[in-house]
């Protein structure tokens, strides 16, 4: 990729820790990660699924987690008459022929992707096949350092007075049964994370703390200056 490519995924990928105005500054720019590993909670279904079928036919890994924090613009009772209207369409002459009616959120949003791809194709297929949707954080991603698009957040998309509602939600109502697993496992998961992040933190500090009181011989600092590290 050229450098106008280091400035497209600067715009397009963060951290979910560098959205809060109150944290550290934007990492290098990434050109091509290996897998991005996305976090769902507070994107905005449509927006959210044009990136990542673009990106995914760009060849890019994805894995989407906390498919059912995924929002949606207008009330719920609307998106569920949207859903309800899109259950009755079937094939007449055997219904088992499709089309086919997910339930659970990632699947929701896996075909709402497989709508943007031309997934009949070759490269559309093998695009698909490089993407991965969950509900919550299984392992090993809860392990892995999580990205947001902020080109499809709902707070810098949809006016704060417009009304919104979220996959979950509509999930439950036309049949999907593990929201309450999902919310038991995440509590779990944010305990344990809560942990790892306060040791992390804590060896962090230490090892600064460390750092300043070593002292070093004036050849060293010497030598130190001249490599750029003094």
């Amino acid at each position: 990729f050229g450098s106008s490519h280091f400035g497209y995924w600067q715009l397009r990928f963060k951290p979910r820790h560098q959205c809060h105005p109150s944290t550290e500054p934007l990492a290098a720019a990434m050109v091509f990660a290996k897998q991005l590993v996305v976090d769902c909670r507070g994107h905005l279904l449509g927006r959210l699924s044009s990136i990542i079928a673009k990106e995914l036919l760009n060849g890019q890994q994805v894995v989407l987690v906390r498919s059912e924090d995924v929002n949606m613009s207008g009330s719920l009772y609307r998106a569920k008459l949207k859903y309800a209207n899109f259950k009755r369409k079937k094939t007449n002459s055997n219904p088992r022929h499709g089309p086919f009616h997910q339930r659970a959120p990632s699947k929701i949003v896996w075909r709402t992707i497989r709508g943007m791809v031309p997934h009949k194709t070759a490269r559309g297929a093998a695009s698909l096949d490089r993407l991965k949707c969950f509900e919550g954080i299984p392992h090993p991603f809860d392990r892995k350092k999580r990205m947001v698009i902020p080109a499809a957040l709902k707070v810098l998309r949809l006016r704060p007075e417009r009304k919104f509602c979220k996959l979950g939600d509509l999930s439950s109502l036309f049949g999907w049964k593990h929201s309450a697993l999902v919310e038991r496992l995440e509590a779990q998961r944010k305990v344990k994370s809560e942990a790892f992040h306060k040791k992390k933190v804590a060896t962090q500090r230490s090892q600064k703390a460390t750092a300043k009181k070593v002292k070093v011989s004036a050849e060293d600092q010497k030598v130190l200056e001249g490599a750029g590290f003094a």
